[in-house]
């Protein structure tokens, strides 16, 4: 298991192997963490995102898989790109979704040799998943990754109310 780190910060400013966007399916950027880290990178992020395939019309990445791009103008020399569920209630298998979409990020950066790892709150914001469970199954789903890499998972926190919420899941 990697170590487990959680802390108040930009993910665009973390000095990492790997940050994770929490993006939507296109890759082609958007709001919240996702537009930031468009933002932060400079374009050729987005000329990196277009030229992954498209798995069918307008889908990059579809919900709970991952991709991998260079971080360009980021100090992290790669950006996993991960689809996160939008919150219909609980019953639409959003829970293993979420999931997913940490060991699948976990795989890539394994896949790829990256140690150190930064996770925003996916599916947190306008994808309207409640905090306390998606912030358990974050925690649960990294605590339960056996590969010898990343070795250090850091989950990045927007804001002080955030980080509350992953310190209460880390000391656990």
């Amino acid at each position: 298991m990697p170590t487990l780190e959680a802390r108040q910060a930009d993910i665009t400013r973390v000095e990492a192997d790997a940050i994770v966007n929490a993006a939507n399916e296109t890759l082609l950027g958007g709001g919240g963490v996702d537009g930031a880290i468009h933002r932060a990178a400079g374009l050729a992020l987005l000329q990196a995102c277009r030229a992954l395939p498209q798995v069918r019309p307008g889908v990059r990445c579809p919900t709970g898989e991952a991709r991998i791009t260079p971080g360009f103008g980021l100090p992290a020399r790669s950006v996993i790109h991960t689809v996160g569920p939008v919150w219909r209630g609980g019953t639409a298998g959003e829970a293993g979704m979420l999931a997913a979409c940490y060991r699948n990020s976990l795989a890539l950066a394994a896949e790829h040799g990256l140690a150190r790892i930064a996770f925003p709150a996916i599916s947190c914001g306008v994808y309207g998943y409640p905090i306390d469970q998606a912030v358990q199954i974050a925690v649960d789903t990294v605590r339960a990754w056996t590969g010898d890499v990343p070795t250090h998972v850091l989950f990045c926190c927007f804001d002080a109310a955030m980080l509350t919420r992953y310190e209460a899941a880390l000391a656990d």
